[in-house]
């Protein structure tokens, strides 16, 4: 039985054949820039310096906070530079670039085994060692995911291969090509936790990815594939588990208040990376797609920079518009080509200029499919009003905070209200409010 949640969009999936196809290559450039607030949490602190020769695996960026997490060397090579560099945030990122010296040199691996005869007790700590976080783009620290309070209740942990994205393959081609250790890094966060149940929930378009899993479930204890309905964002928490659990995440509230915990499925890889060979988190599979000549699944090395990708891909086939960290629906322009892709980058998306061209804003129809669409139950027509006019303790009231920005209430509109947008401002004024201890107009 296909499982499904209330409202959604359904953007052209076809966008996803450029690359679907695509068997996963690897990639490693010559320079790496690899900056240090690469999860949710305070950046990173650099622990090296210019002229330092550096290990694949060798820990650069020391944790800082409770959110923090190490970042590790991608390659092996001579430290160049130790400074800020522009990126997808406001503020510039501080960052590493290492030159390659192609020698492939590790630091020494502490490998723990086998996922199934582990102490668990060793799991968590393995995982925060390696630097892990979320790469289904919400890079949130999975070590603290998984370290759950004794009075919160946990009986399944979900792992997330819906992938419902547009042009993103790249956990698709995951699923086809590593199965099993899709499974092994589930496995391993279910004995972290004594977690009985483990579901891996995918798309109905991916049948092949359904197969696969199916079958590298075959013997493993309390862990099965559930078949979703193809609709976005079938691939957020809050939708997942309604799809998969029947249960809902209350307003304000996280997964582990529904007793579930959600990990993408390159996750789980990454765990079980980190849990049977030792290895830090140093790389990952990236789509790249739309204008450019050659679109591939490309196995990147954390830090490599976009135009060398974009060059392995054989260029720019057209007039650049954009370039897109992410899907078309919730991805972020890229400043520039020099910047470096991080440990969430599932995909590099070009756009050309007529696809990424801006479109005027209309007046609203009152036709009411936003606020069908919306996946939350929200009414986006009264939060846009209060937004746009600054009225931020109107937009709180409204719950505008629930809103995941996932932009089905955008691609819907037949007027093209820029919603999302809008929705954006109003939530990180709100959390500027929040940390001030102010009130809002």
């Amino acid at each position: 039985m296909k499982a499904t949640f209330r409202g959604g969009v359904h953007p052209a999936h076809g966008s996803k054949a450029q690359t679907q196809g695509l068997a996963t290559r690897s990639f490693v450039s010559d320079t790496v820039r690899i900056i240090m607030n690469m999860n949710i949490g305070a950046p990173s602190q650099p622990c090296v310096a210019k002229g330092d020769h550096v290990k694949i695996g060798q820990v650069i960026g020391e944790p800082v906070g409770f959110l923090g997490l190490p970042v590790h060397a991608s390659v092996s090579g001579e430290v160049v530079s130790v400074e800020p560099i522009p990126y997808l945030s406001e503020q510039p990122a501080m960052c590493v670039t290492i030159h390659n010296d192609f020698a492939d040199e590790w630091v020494e691996l502490h490998p723990l085994g086998s996922v199934e005869t582990v102490d668990p007790a060793l799991i968590i700590p393995a995982i925060k060692n390696a630097g892990i976080c979320g790469l289904g783009g919400a890079s949130f620290p999975t070590h603290v995911k998984l370290s759950i309070k004794p009075e919160q209740k946990c009986d399944c942990i979900i792992a997330n291969g819906a992938e419902c994205e547009t042009h993103l393959t790249c956990d698709h081609r995951l699923m086809l090509e590593n199965p099993v250790r899709v499974v092994d890094g589930l496995r391993a966060a279910m004995r972290a936790i004594n977690v009985k149940e483990g579901i891996i929930a995918i798309e109905d378009n991916k049948p092949d990815a359904i197969e696969a899993m199916r079958k590298a479930c075959q013997g493993r204890e309390g862990v099965r594939v559930q078949v979703l309905k193809t609709k976005y964002p079938q691939g957020g928490e809050k939708q997942l588990i309604e799809a998969v659990t029947g249960r809902q995440v209350p307003s304000g509230g996280l997964p582990i208040q529904a007793g579930v915990i959600v990990m993408n499925v390159a996750t789980c890889a990454a765990v079980a990376d980190a849990v049977i060979d030792g290895k830090p988190l140093v790389e990952r599979i990236v789509t790249v797609t739309g204008a450019v000549r050659q679109p591939a699944n490309l196995r990147l090395r954390i830090g490599t920079i976009t135009e060398d990708i974009i060059g392995e891909c054989g260029g720019f086939s057209g007039d650049v518009g954009k370039v897109i960290f992410g899907g078309a629906m919730t991805g972020m322009c890229a400043p520039n080509t020099s910047i470096p892709i991080a440990k969430a980058t599932g995909g590099i998306l070009v756009l050309d200029k007529q696809d990424a061209a801006s479109v005027e804003e209309g007046p609203c129809l009152r036709c009411g499919k936003c606020v069908e669409v919306c996946p939350i139950g929200l009414h986006p027509l009264k939060i846009k009003i209060a937004a746009d006019a600054d009225r931020i303790d109107e937009c709180k009231r409204l719950h505008v905070m629930d809103c995941t920005l996932c932009g089905s209430c955008s691609f819907i509109c037949p007027a093209h209200r820029w919603l999302t947008a809008s929705f954006k401002v109003a939530k990180q004024k709100l959390a500027a409010q929040a940390k001030k201890g102010g009130s809002g107009k």
